[in-house]
């Protein structure tokens, strides 16, 4: 007896998905995503652009105006205006958003990008689709991370122009952590973290609730290690002597103390740093058993060095994560 074999009409064969097709169907899939990311960007970055153009010059002239008011009035007090406040907040808001995506990143990857596909089953059903699971994966996180990319590389470009153009109006020096984060590769290196570290969260959770959670977490604390040793990714610069008493105005002090008579250092103590005259220091350096003073700082010039030296370690970081979510993956799938 023969058996006999029906070939399977190819109207019911499921064509296969080229690379083009699969990005679309990306696309297509957080199609909502898409468009909240387009209109944060677009909002935040109009925002920053009216900072540095209508706003900054809005706070100026009223600076002016209040100067000549208070140059015929003996009790006026220096209380911003309206604009200088609005400016401000407008501002402030802008760098938040900057400072605080990764969060959003790593909530959206881990909840929505991979493990809600996996616990509805979308994932399974587009393997059965000619897509492998590595290309399925590669794609899921190639997309977003062009878009992120380009997105916060833009929010960066324009809040250095407005915080250069503004340092008069915000008072905001370059080491504070919101304006670090906010002015360069840094912030585009936490949220490709973010982005990875919340696929690898959802595909190792398959929960959109839990996954979510775990991604948040693990990039707070990705965040909070860089504040914490942000500070000692490049040699900082000691100085004894006057020039210790007497460091740079946009300096970011780390350490400061007095160096005894016996040759002991003493860290963290203030005295004889707010001399005016080299005289003044040397007869209170004299009084107090001190030979010499030390002070440990960054100078403005390190920003970069300090920039490019934490975002290579978050891409590293990135590189690592996404890795292990492909090894991860090709384990769960083989």
């Amino acid at each position: 007896m023969t058996a006999v074999t029906t070939a399977r009409p190819l109207a019911e064969r499921p064509s296969p998905l080229t690379p083009r097709g699969t990005v679309w169907a990306a696309l297509r899939l957080h199609g909502a995503a898409l468009v909240i990311w387009v209109a944060l960007v677009a909002v935040t970055a109009a925002g920053l652009l009216w900072a540095y153009g209508l706003g900054a010059d809005a706070v100026r002239a009223e600076e002016q105006r209040l100067s000549a008011s208070c140059a015929m009035d003996s009790f006026c007090g220096d209380t911003p205006g309206a604009a200088s406040f609005f400016y401000e907040a407008v501002a402030q808001l802008a760098a938040y958003a900057i400072v605080y995506l990764p969060y959003i990143v790593a909530a959206w990857a881990g909840a929505t990008l991979v493990a809600r596909e996996l616990e509805s089953g979308t994932a399974q059903l587009a393997w059965t689709q000619s897509v492998s699971p590595a290309r399925w994966l590669a794609t899921q996180l190639a997309v977003p991370a062009a878009l992120i990319t380009a997105g916060t590389t833009v929010l960066v470009l324009l809040h250095r122009l407005m915080w250069a153009d503004g340092r008069d109006l915000l008072y905001q020096d370059w080491y504070e952590t919101d304006v670090f984060r906010s002015n360069g590769p840094v912030a585009v290196g936490s949220a490709l973290c973010a982005l990875a570290v919340g696929a690898l969260a959802g595909l190792l959770v398959r929960r959109t609730l839990p996954a979510l959670g775990l991604a948040v977490a693990v990039t707070l604390a990705v965040q909070t290690l860089g504040d914490l040793y942000r500070a000692s990714l490049w040699p900082a610069v000691t100085v004894t002597g006057a020039a210790a008493s007497n460091l740079p105005a946009d300096a970011a002090q780390l350490e400061h103390g007095v160096i005894l008579t016996s040759g002991e250092r003493i860290g963290n103590n203030l005295a004889c740093v707010d001399n005016d005259t080299a005289a003044d220091l040397t007869r209170c350096m004299s009084k107090s058993g001190i030979s010499d003073l030390w002070a440990t700082y960054h100078p403005s010039s390190h920003f970069w060095p300090l920039q490019l030296t934490e975002s290579a370690i978050l891409l590293t970081l990135t590189a690592l994560v996404v890795f292990l979510t492909f090894r991860v993956l090709k384990r769960r799938t083989a």
